[in-house]
């Protein structure tokens, strides 16, 4: 499973944005966070490991969770 960091949080829209070890940015939307985890519990700079699948607009994270 890949790490990345948290680039960017627009909670008021559900959505953001994580860089991973290669600078490759992947988009996530708050369906796409695993384990109850909720979009104001990240923060910009935190660790995370996720899964990635293909969209029509790029990488795409999904089953996103806080890296120990």
């Amino acid at each position: 499973m890949p790490t990345g960091t948290i680039k960017r949080i627009v909670a008021d829209r559900g959505f953001g944005f994580i860089a991973d070890d290669r600078g490759n940015e992947h988009f996530f939307h708050f369906s796409g966070l695993a384990n109850g985890l909720q979009i104001e519990q990240l923060q910009p700079g935190q660790q995370v490991n996720f899964e990635t699948e293909r969209s029509d607009r790029g990488p795409r994270a999904t089953n996103v969770t806080i890296a120990e």
